[in-house]
């Protein structure tokens, strides 16, 4: 009798995503209550594809005791926890789940910018608190957005919904990528700024929406902090170590910027205490793409990624190394 095809979850992902996947495979759900590296190590050299989260580490020796696997289906945009060189050598096909996100976390991002900027969440606790004391002149000054300058660092998908939902509140739009955009509308009337230095430097609002890398760690480092206007906002949505978290405390406790708004950490989900105990910045626990809509796409998308290899195609997401390899299907 044929072996049935197992494929591992190293979390639960929503019902739609499970059932597709249970219609093709057997599918092997890791214990919650227990370490996932730990399992993981035991688990995965005896099964045919893994379903992992950007919070799991999938390195090279695990990859090196996997030799059943044909597939590994990150949900998640970013897949920088898992080695990449790694699954080329070994010839496992590695997909992501782009695009589906991007609505959710380019409203998230203009959240914490209205957050910050208007001191949402000061009021909140304000009331709730007790202390509001009523209506005064100069009382809980926040900025306006009208009239400021917005800068976008990577205009990527998510980059390009933030730039769009900005011209809504009318500012002026500026970016830094590698690259000029040529997928911009030009009813949008975006400035392209070759060097992040001049962006640092010009920009009210900087939001940070580039991949994880070697080239993109420490991104912002206190060099960058001291660029930027001293009340200017650092947005942060792409990943916790493009900031240099230790400059940015420094930065904010000195009032060297006037705020930020995080949902991404360097070391999740550990936040340090000063930047807990400080009161101009706005925190929220990685919920970029936290909408129904889009886990709901993202468990939809990694099922047939899965089950693309499983039939011998081209996954619809493969991540872009890999296309440059011409990894097809099962290897």
């Amino acid at each position: 009798m044929q072996r049935k095809i197992r494929v591992l979850l190293t979390h639960k992902i929503p019902k739609k995503g499970i059932e597709l996947l249970k219609n093709h495979f057997e599918v092997v759900i890791l214990d919650s209550g227990s370490s996932p590296d730990i399992q993981l190590s035991k688990i995965l050299p005896t099964v045919d594809y893994l379903v992992s989260l950007l919070s799991v580490r999938i390195d090279s020796n695990l990859l090196g005791n996997c030799t059943n696997l044909k597939g590994i289906a990150n949900y998640a945009v970013g897949y920088n926890n898992i080695d990449v060189n790694v699954a080329i050598e070994c010839g496992i096909p590695v997909t992501n789940t782009p695009d589906v996100l991007t609505n959710a976390t380019a409203d998230l991002t203009w959240a914490l910018i209205l957050a910050i900027t208007r001191r949402i969440v000061e009021g909140d606790q304000e009331c709730r608190q007790a202390v509001f004391s009523g209506w005064a002149p100069e009382y809980m000054l926040g900025y306006e957005l009208s009239g400021k300058t917005l800068g976008i660092v990577g205009m990527g998908r998510i980059g390009s919904a933030v730039a769009k939902r900005g011209t809504g509140f009318d500012m002026k739009i500026c970016y830094y990528s590698r690259s000029k955009s040529n997928n911009l509308p030009e009813s949008m009337k975006v400035t392209y700024l070759p060097k992040l230095k001049e962006l640092l430097e010009s920009c009210d609002i900087v939001s940070l929406h580039v991949p994880y890398t070697d080239e993109t760690h420490h991104l912002i480092g206190e060099n960058e902090l001291d660029l930027m206007k001293n009340n200017a906002f650092l947005i942060n949505t792409s990943r916790g170590k493009v900031i240099d978290e230790v400059a940015l405390i420094k930065a904010l406790s000195e009032s060297k910027i006037a705020g930020a708004g995080l949902d991404v950490y360097y070391n999740e989900p550990l936040i340090p205490k000063e930047m807990r105990e400080l009161k101009n910045i706005v925190l929220t626990p990685h919920i970029g793409s936290a909408t129904k809509q889009a886990r709901e796409a993202m468990a939809i998308m990694v099922a047939e990624n899965i089950i693309a290899i499983e039939k011998g195609l081209i996954p619809p997401n493969l991540i872009p190394e890999m296309k440059k390899e011409n990894l097809k299907g099962n290897h």
